[in-house]
């Protein structure tokens, strides 16, 4: 199991902005105008940590940039056009990339790749160029292939650190806290649940033994409870009827993941949260990223956690997660080689 403190800092990452700030910093969100970069702009503009925000997309970042401004916290925001990507990314210290299509009905992660990977490779180039110490947050759907293709990029350059490069997976923890809590009618915010492995179908798995809540879940209930989490983004396209994925709750996601990150950058303790980054843990199968819980901090990734003890149940599902999340990151790796 993990340890206690592990378990606490799990915990006190689930408030999404911290009341203090000891280091503020610029924040840059490439893909602005889209259906998360919105949101995702709106709560990162109420973060204080946040000094800066830069705010980018092809279309519609002035205007994003334009309303957020009004909102009456300190942090300037700036928007940027398409021409100007390079100007949106000098003096970044954390850039959050949800830039890319979303899903539709009948689509999966891997649908979106061709696009998507473009997308991101190209974004990645000019921050390997421009803002070579920043520290990237992919959102770009499939994560599991994305964040190879961007830290390939960078390797590319010369200016790759895996310590600044993060898949954000905090929707998964996000679902898997709500859908829990549903079912035992606890506190979403006090019910902790670490899930790791990649950020999509089988690749997410959640360790309900390792929860209070979660760990006498069995049966029927807790096959249900793991493929709600595992397909939660297949509800929303489907009620969202075509007309988009899960913007709203991907960008509390992504905001929430980036203020524990900024609290980790500006030497806050203890800030532990999964995510999916260059892992050492399953390196030996040749599956050289996943996510795990994280110790943020001055430097990005500080220490990458052991999973501890997993249920019969819970090693099957990271039997079935392995071969799936291995041909994922090899398609980001061989997008990169072959560009």
């Amino acid at each position: 199991m993990l340890s206690r403190s592990v378990l606490r800092s799990l915990t006190h990452s689930s408030r999404l902005f911290s009341t203090s700030a000891a280091r503020q910093q610029k924040v840059a969100v490439l893909g602005a105008g889209g259906g998360i970069g919105q949101p995702l702009s709106l709560l990162l503009k109420l973060d204080p940590y946040v000094t800066s925000l830069s705010l980018y997309d092809i279309r519609g970042a002035p205007g994003v940039a334009a309303d957020v401004s009004h909102i009456d916290t300190a942090s300037e925001v700036t928007g940027y056009p398409a021409d100007k990507l390079d100007e949106a990314l000098e003096g970044v210290k954390v850039v959050v990339i949800p830039a890319g299509v979303p899903r539709k009905p009948g689509m999966t992660r891997d649908d979106l790749f061709n696009t998507n990977a473009s997308i991101v490779r190209d974004l990645a180039a000019a921050i390997g160029r421009v803002s070579p110490e920043a520290h990237i947050l992919v959102i770009s759907n499939p994560v599991n292939s994305t964040v190879p293709i961007v830290s390939a990029v960078l390797e590319k350059a010369g200016v790759y650190d895996p310590r600044r490069v993060f898949g954000v997976t905090t929707l998964d923890v996000v679902r898997a806290a709500r859908f829990l809590s549903q079912i035992t009618g606890s506190n979403p915010q006090d019910t902790v649940v670490p899930v790791v492995g990649g950020h999509s179908g089988a690749t997410i798995v959640p360790l309900l033994s390792q929860t209070e809540q979660g760990k006498s879940l069995t049966g029927e209930a807790y096959e249900k409870l793991i493929h709600r989490i595992q397909f939660g983004g297949d509800e929303v396209v489907k009620a969202k009827d075509g007309a988009g994925s899960a913007t709203l709750s991907m960008a509390y996601a992504g905001a929430r993941f980036t203020n524990a990150l900024l609290r980790g950058l500006a030497g806050e303790k203890g800030i532990v949260t999964p995510t999916f980054v260059k892992s050492p843990l399953f390196a030996d199968k040749g599956i050289d990223f996943f996510s795990s819980p994280i110790e943020l901090g001055p430097n990005g990734v500080e220490k990458v956690h052991p999973l501890g003890p997993l249920s019969p149940s819970e090693e099957k599902l990271l039997a079935a997660c392995l071969p799936d999340l291995k041909k994922n990151i090899e398609k980001g790796k061989a997008f990169v080689a072959q560009s």
